[in-house]
């Protein structure tokens, strides 16, 4: 079953995005995130803490191991642009936009974690304790 993570209104170009994206759209999770350690670019870290979340998602949600993670799609879309004007001469104002991009990452994984691995919830830890002080 596939997770996702979105990143809505990174303040970006989508098309400067994109082209990090493309670096690591097919690869494993782990194989990605070193990737863009290395990457020399600005978008390199929306991306990674969209690949991050992702991991995250499935690994607490869906009890995926995070090393059998493999990043099935990754988009780029654009979000809403932030219209501004720059004063020039004789009064005048030229229109410029801010772009933004909405990053989505896809997982998936081939081996889930057995019940018996899987993390306990803290609000269940809590619980428990109480349930033993009262008695």
């Amino acid at each position: 079953m596939p997770v996702q993570a979105i990143a809505k209104g990174v303040k970006q170009s989508p098309r400067k995005v994109a082209v990090v994206a493309a670096l690591v759209r097919g690869r494993s999770v782990s194989d990605a995130l070193t990737i863009l350690e290395h990457t020399p670019r600005r978008s390199a870290i929306a991306v990674r803490k969209a690949i991050e979340s992702a991991r995250a998602n499935a690994d607490f949600n869906h009890n995926y191991k995070p090393a059998s993670l493999r990043i099935v799609e990754i988009h780029v879309t654009p979000g809403p642009r932030l219209k501004r004007f720059r004063p020039v001469a004789r009064g005048a104002a030229h229109p410029y936009q801010k772009k933004t991009s909405h990053i989505r990452v896809i997982v998936d994984g081939d081996i889930r974690q057995p019940k018996s691995e899987v993390k306990a919830k803290p609000a269940a830890k809590v619980a428990a304790k109480a349930k033993t002080e009262k008695k």
